[in-house]
């Protein structure tokens, strides 16, 4: 039978279960007419022909795809032969056909794979798979032009077909359809444009959507030599919380704030099958946490809120039950269709069970009186009073506060790959818990009556018990997430003592054996009154406030914890506070909460003699300003597809790290490794090393930063704003 075509767009809407504008492959109907491109469009429209049309549409190819198949095929009415329009070639790059009825150079059904005796316009650069790409192709009687994401990569001049059929009404009838065997590809937003020239227009417009994990956002998950996850889960009293963050974006990477919901399951790594309970009353082998609740992870989708959605999840089965398989979490959409682009999947994980360790309780516990840094710490970070002004006894920063920067010495905490972000957690030293079974089992089996009380301790809320620290509020804040533990030092910290604070500084970085957890609960404290002042001055005791009236403030307090004299913030670091504020003319309490959260540990960081001079440093500038991971990579990138000379770096702060986050106010370097691919690698700030020099030099010492790169920003965002506006 003929295929049938559609209109002259996309043949029909979404059927139920699919996604409005998603189609595959097979699925696409669109018909042409061709009387356009035979000038009866209007003067002047077509290039050398008074006419023409253009085709446009987002393309997604699957990783399955191989070069050679036909994409988009052709066939004109009455006649059943397929012919390729849109094809790629052997080197997988897209190669572009005259139209059937309309050019001389058209193929014929004698032509076949590779086309070497076929004229067609072919792309420059392969074309990526697993990825969107916008394809624009314009047609006139004498002219093809293929675009790819806006812009023009190929031309070729044809001659046009004089004669006519008697039949008019076949001389406009061709039809693309989609390839239905041979290629697993998807397309998007299909248009037929009447008017050259717009092709870069709708590029620009209505972006399709891509699910990815934000491996910079992970926590409580370990990461092996072997890039497996180490996850400890099993038993209720055993397992542990882990966090993974999922973001919807647009094709360029732009958070997409839609109403979609996301699931998370457990799947096997090996073929994607999902893990099946081992018993009828065992507890499903993924679990997610809500309100203080488990609950089977299928049961409880959660929806994208400003583009993202963060699972805090516990897995109850474990790998040596499975045959030692190795699983994934498997994080998709609701939608009854299945579509590639809106599905991610984590890195393989294994899922142990952990044992008693040898430490026992309480061993090495550290004197509770304060060190010279902890007061550093305490008092702002920045040597300062609790009324901003300096502190006369303040005393300089010795080396100890200085990053050590031998390579073993870097902690991942970022995307090895320039278009997936990869996660590697922090190394198995820095992230070993030494937790005493016995008080796991028995907080796990408390009375009900014990368990109130350990949660009204935990909150903070109970001035008396807040002033005692006990080992299980210990092992619970190494154990819990940053949200968990932000709550409890909101609750604490208006009634904990200085030395109670520095204590629990103390005891939870020897627990968890993580030194920078020690740094976050410091400056909790001042963060937290410093936070309540500045929201009141900016808020005038009003629920919000708008948000150019907050920027003067915003900014006199940066600087002044951040001992910067000479530089304050541009206009585009002001843009990305908006964005992790989260708000758009005006904010409220907790929009200023997660800008303030952030970007005070940021200025921290900043007053450090050290750094601070890096930050002071413009020509050339070492540290852009706030940038986001896109434009670290971005300022790596020569084009699309091509990274700058290996070694080449820059130094930015993670923008998904926020206090009491112990990577919050860190330094990573965005650099281009030997192996020709991007890394984010962590600052350890807190390390010992006796080394002289400027940071800049010690940088510059390491084998794989060989050159610092530079960010190109907006001219209008170098203008910084200063303390006095």
């Amino acid at each position: 039978a003929e295929p049938r075509c559609g209109g002259p767009g996309m043949a029909a809407p979404a059927e139920p279960g699919e996604i409005e504008g998603y189609l595959g492959l097979r699925d696409v109907r669109v018909k042409l007419d061709l009387g356009k491109a035979r000038g009866r469009g209007e003067e002047g429209a077509g290039a050398g022909a008074g006419g023409g049309f253009a085709v446009c549409f987002w393309l997604y190819l699957s990783g399955s795809a191989r070069p050679s198949p036909v994409i988009l095929h052709q066939i004109t009415a009455g006649d059943g032969n397929k012919l390729p329009f849109l094809a790629l070639s052997e080197g997988n790059k897209l190669l572009l056909f005259p139209l059937l009825r309309l050019h001389k150079q058209a193929p014929s059904s004698s032509n076949s794979s590779p086309w070497t005796d076929t004229t067609y316009i072919s792309a420059v650069n392969e074309c990526p798979l697993e990825h969107w790409i916008h394809i624009g192709c314009e047609v006139t009687e004498n002219v093809m032009r293929l675009h790819i994401d806006g812009d023009l990569v190929a031309e070729a001049h044809l001659c046009s077909l004089s004669s006519q059929p008697d039949n008019q009404d076949d001389a406009y009838q061709v039809c693309l359809l989609g390839n239905n065997s041979k290629v697993d590809g998807y397309v998007y937003n299909v248009q037929v444009l009447s008017m050259l020239g717009t092709i870069q227009e709708q590029y620009a417009e209505n972006p399709p959507s891509k699910l990815s994990i934000d491996y910079s956002c992970c926590d409580g998950i370990e990461e092996g030599d072997d890039g497996i996850w180490c996850i400890v889960g099993g038993k209720a009293s055993c397992r542990r919380n882990f966090m993974l963050e999922v973001v919807l974006t647009n094709a360029f990477g732009e958070h997409m704030n839609k109403d979609t919901q996301i699931v998370a399951s457990l799947v096997y790594a090996d073929n994607g099958a999902l893990v099946e309970k081992s018993r009828d009353d065992a507890e499903p082998p993924l679990l997610i946490a809500c309100e203080g609740l488990e609950y089977p992870a299928e049961s409880r989708p959660l929806p994208i809120l400003r583009g993202r959605a963060l699972f805090k999840l516990k897995i109850s089965q474990l790998s040596s039950k499975c045959d030692n398989k190795l699983f994934r979490i498997y994080f998709s959409t609701l939608h009854t269709r299945k579509y590639p682009f809106l599905e991610a999947s984590s890195k393989p994980i294994r899922c142990i069970s952990r044992g008693r360790p040898s430490r026992p309780l309480g061993a090495a516990k550290r004197s509770s009186s304060a060190t010279v840094d902890e007061i550093h710490l305490l008092n702002n970070g920045q040597g300062l009073d609790r009324d901003g002004k300096a502190n006369a006894c303040s005393l300089s920063h010795d080396q100890s506060s200085v990053a050590c920067l031998h390579p073993s010495k870097f902690l991942k905490v970022e995307g090895d790959g320039a278009e997936t972000h990869k996660m590697v957690s922090q190394s198995k030293q820095t992230r070993k818990m030494v937790v005493e079974a016995q008080s796991a089992r028995t907080e796990s089996t408390m009375s009900d009556s014990d368990s109130i009380d350990a949660r009204s301790s935990w909150s903070g809320s109970d001035k008396d018990e807040a002033e005692t620290l006990s080992d299980a509020m210990i092992f619970r804040y190494c154990l819990e997430g940053t949200y968990e533990r932000s709550t409890f030092l909101k609750g604490a910290a208006s009634s904990i003592n200085v030395d109670d604070l520095i204590t629990l500084a103390n005891e939870v970085s020897l627990y968890s054996g993580c030194s920078h957890h020690r740094n976050q609960i410091l400056i909790s404290k001042q963060l937290l009154e410093e936070g309540a002042v500045t929201w009141s001055i900016i808020s005038k005791n009003k629920e919000r406030a708008l948000w150019s009236s907050a920027v003067p403030e915003i900014m006199s307090k940066f600087m002044d914890i951040a001992h910067s004299t000479n530089r304050g913030l541009s206009e585009q670091d002001l843009e990305v506070l908006k964005g992790i504020a989260g708000c758009g003319a005006d904010l409220g309490r907790n929009e200023f909460d997660r800008l303030w959260y952030w970007l005070y540990p940021v200025a921290v960081s900043l007053s450090k003699d050290k750094i601070n001079s890096l930050w002071g440093c413009t020509a050339p500038a070492w540290i852009e300003g706030l940038i986001t991971t896109e434009e670290a990579e971005n300022a790596l990138r020569s084009s699309r597809e091509l990274l700058k000379k290996p070694g080449t770096f820059v130094l930015r702060f993670p923008t998904t790290r926020s206090w009491p986050h112990p990577d919050a106010g860190s330094l990573v370097v965005t650099y281009v490794g030997s192996d020709n691919s991007i890394h984010h690698r962590l600052l350890s700030l807190d390390v010992s090393d006796a080394r002289a020099g400027s940071l800049q030099d010690l940088l510059l010492q390491e084998p794989e930063l060989l050159q610092l790169g530079r960010v190109d920003r907006l001219p209008t965002a170098m203008k910084y704003y200063s303390s006095v506006l």
